[in-house]
């Protein structure tokens, strides 16, 4: 994940002026990171596309003054892949909130959750995009 503002309370494009210079910087960014991802992330891509959830998922998109690693608008569901730098990271705290407060869940996984249980962590992404229906009562 990659912070290129301290304050969220401006979103990209509105506020003091310098919205349309940081929108450009953070869609430049986005783009450079959707050319070189990590192990994890292309494995969670690859699950994510060629799997189907019925869902659309877009990487390295611009929410904000965030990127985020993976979302689905339609169901306003964000999936963070975490290497050892997000431990207790005061930032995620704050970012995650403000997208919380936008009406999207966030999903953090380890690096390591995904290279080593990919299924687990594709069926636990499947169950939030789509919930089991609950079962009708048995009528005796």
């Amino acid at each position: 994940m990659h912070y290129f503002r301290e304050s969220p309370s401006h979103p990209v494009g509105r506020g003091r002026g310098g919205g349309v210079i940081i929108k450009k910087e953070l869609t430049s960014s986005a783009r450079s990171l959707r050319s070189d991802p990590t192990l994890a992330e292309k494995e969670l891509w690859w699950a994510l596309r060629y799997r189907s959830m019925g869902v659309k998922f877009r990487r390295q998109a611009v929410i904000g003054s965030y990127i985020v690693d993976f979302v689905c608008y339609e169901k306003k569901v964000i999936i963070e892949v975490d290497g050892g730098q997000h431990f207790e990271n005061r930032k995620d705290v704050v970012r995650d909130g403000w997208l919380k407060s936008q009406g999207f869940k966030v999903l953090r996984f380890w690096n390591n959750e995904i290279l080593g249980n990919l299924d687990g962590v594709y069926e636990t992404i499947e169950r939030e995009i789509n919930p089991p229906s609950p079962t009708p009562p048995h009528k005796i």
